[in-house]
C-alpha cells in the first residue's frame, strides 16, 4: 500500500507538471500568436499615430483581465513638452483625450528619470512612499479621474526615453507592470510582465522607426537643397554672366569717342543690347515662374484666344534672337479658341523656341505645327540638331537638368536647366502635357504639349 501511495503521489506531481507546461505552452503559444497579429497591423500602417494606436488599443484588451481599462501614449515635440498622441479604452467614452496637470508633471519627470511613477487617487503621501526610489504618489482631482491609479511607464531605446506611456489601472487589479530587471525567471506570473514588456517595446521601437524616418526625409531633404543650391547657382550665374558680358561689350563698344561708328554698326550694338536683356528677361521670369510653380502660388488667369494669335505675338517679339533663322508653320485656319492664361503660354513657347535656336546650328530651320487630335490642341516644335540622347528624354524637363553630352550648334553655352522645367509646370497647369522624342530616321528633336479644349461660353 505504501508503495501504490508512493506511485500515486509521483503520478499526480507528474500529471500536475505535465498540465502546467501545456498550460504554459498554450499560453505562449497565444502570446506569440498575439504579437505577431501585432505586428502585422501596425506595420501595415504608415501613419505614427494609428501605429501607437493599434498597440495601445491591444495593451487595454490583452491585459483588461489586470485592471488596464485605458491606454494612452504620449510624446515630446520639437520643444520638449509631452503631448498625448493616442488614448484608447474606457476612459476616453465619457472624457476628451487630454491630461491634467498632476498627470503632466509625473509623466515629464516619468520620461527625465527613466522609472516608473504611479499617480494614487485619493492616496495621502506616507513617508514610506517618499523614500521609495521607484514610486511617487500623488493625490489625483476625483473629478479628473476615476482610476484607482495612473501608471506614468516610460519607453526606452537603450538610456533614451522616446516617449511615456500612461496606463489607469483599476483599483483590484493584477500588478503586472514592474522593473524590467523583475521579469527574470519563471512561472507564469514571470510571463505575463515579460508579455507586456513586449508591448511597450513594440511601441518603443515604432516611435524609434518614425524618428529615424524623418530624420533620413530631413538628411536627403537638405542634400536636395543644397544640390538644388549649387545647381542654381552654376546655372543662374553662368546664364547671367554671357549676356551681361554681351551688354558690357556693346555698351562699351558706342561709348569709344574714339571711334566714329556707322550707322549699321550702331543699330547693332544696341540690337544686341537688347537681345541680351530680352535674354535676362526671360531668365527672370523663368526663375519667378518657378518659385511660383514650387510654392503652390501659379495662378494662371485663363481667356479664350486664338493659338495662332499667340505664337505670331511670340515670334513678333522674338524676332531679333530668330533673325537669320527659317521658320516653317504649319497652322491651319479653322483652330478653335484655346482657353488659356496669355503670358503663361507665351513663356513657354518662347522657352522652346530659345531652346531649338540654343542647340541648333544657326541655318537649321524650326518647325511650329499645331494640329486638332480629339479634345485637345497639339503644338509642336521642331528643329533640326543633335536631338536629345535617349537616355535624357524623360529626364530633360527636370528642374536644373541639362544635357551634357549633346552638341551644340553656334551656341555653346549651356542654359539654366530652368526653360522647360517651368514649361512643364505652365503646360501641367493648364491640364495638358509636354513631351519630347527625337526625329524618326533623321536629326532632330521634336518638343510636343498639349492644351485640352473647352465650350467657349455663349
Amino acid at each position: 500500500m505504501f508503495v501504490f501511495l508512493i506511485v500515486s503521489i509521483i503520478t499526480g506531481q507528474l500529471a500536475s507538471a505535465l498540465r502546467q507546461r501545456a498550460e504554459e505552452a498554450t499560453q505562449r503559444e497565444q502570446e506569440t500568436r498575439t504579437l505577431y497579429e501585432l505586428v502585422n497591423a501596425t506595420t501595415s500602417e504608415e501613419d505614427l499615430d494609428r501605429q501607437l494606436s493599434i498597440v495601445a488599443e491591444a495593451i487595454v484588451e490583452v491585459f483588461s483581465d489586470a485592471g488596464v481599462y485605458s491606454c494612452a501614449i504620449l510624446l515630446s515635440d520639437d520643444v520638449g513638452k509631452l503631448a498625448l498622441r493616442v488614448e484608447t479604452g474606457q476612459s476616453t467614452k465619457s472624457l476628451q483625450p487630454q491630461l491634467t496637470a498632476d498627470e503632466e508633471a509625473t509623466a515629464i519627470l516619468a520620461m527625465r528619470q527613466g522609472e516608473m511613477i504611479d499617480l494614487y487617487h485619493d492616496v495621502t503621501v506616507s513617508q514610506s512612499s517618499r523614500q521609495s526610489p521607484h514610486w511617487i504618489r500623488r493625490a489625483l482631482g476625483a473629478e479628473k479621474r476615476d482610476a484607482s491609479y495612473a501608471r506614468m511607464i516610460p519607453l526606452m531605446i537603450g538610456q533614451r526615453c522616446v516617449g511615456v506611456v500612461r496606463l489607469l489601472v483599476e483599483k483590484h487589479g493584477r500588478s503586472l507592470v514592474v522593473d524590467r530587471e523583475q521579469t527574470s525567471g519563471k512561472g507564469q506570473m514571470h510571463s505575463q510582465v515579460a508579455f507586456f514588456w513586449t508591448f511597450l517595446d513594440q511601441a518603443a521601437a515604432i516611435i524609434e522607426r518614425a524618428r529615424l524616418h524623418r530624420e533620413s526625409l530631413q538628411v536627403e531633404l537638405l542634400q536636395r537643397t543644397d544640390a538644388l543650391r549649387s545647381a542654381l547657382l552654376s546655372s543662374v550665374s553662368h546664364d547671367l554672366r554671357t549676356p551681361l558680358s554681351s551688354i558690357k561689350a556693346a555698351a562699351s563698344s558706342l561709348l569709344q569717342e574714339d571711334v566714329q561708328w556707322d550707322e549699321e554698326t550702331r543699330s547693332s550694338f544696341v540690337q544686341a543690347i537688347e537681345r541680351e536683356a530680352d535674354r535676362l528677361n526671360r531668365l527672370v521670369g523663368n526663375l519667378l515662374d518657378m518659385s511660383r510653380i514650387e510654392g503652390g502660388a501659379l495662378r494662371s488667369e485663363k481667356e479664350w484666344y486664338p493659338i495662332d494669335e499667340l505664337i505670331h505675338d511670340v515670334l513678333g517679339h522674338m524676332h531679333l534672337l530668330l533673325q537669320g533663322r527659317e521658320i516653317r508653320m504649319m497652322i491651319p485656319e479653322d483652330l478653335p479658341p484655346v482657353e488659356l492664361d496669355y503670358l503663361q503660354m507665351d513663356q513657354v513657347l518662347t522657352n522652346l523656341l530659345e531652346n531649338a535656336e540654343r542647340y541648333t546650328p544657326a541655318a537649321s530651320p524650326i518647325e511650329i505645327a499645331v494640329e486638332r487630335i480629339d479634345d485637345h490642341i497639339e503644338v509642336r516644335i521642331g528643329d533640326y540638331g543633335p536631338g536629345v540622347p535617349a537616355e535624357d528624354v524623360e529626364r530633360i524637363f527636370d528642374k536644373f537638368y541639362r544635357v551634357l553630352n549633346i552638341r551644340q550648334g553656334r551656341n555653346s553655352a549651356m542654359g539654366s536647366g530652368l526653360g522647360l522645367a517651368v514649361c512643364r509646370g505652365l503646360v501641367e497647369a493648364h491640364g495638358g502635357r509636354i513631351w519630347a522624342e527625337n526625329r524618326a530616321g533623321e536629326k532632330g528633336a521634336v518638343f510636343h504639349f498639349t492644351l485640352p479644349l473647352g465650350k467657349v461660353n455663349g
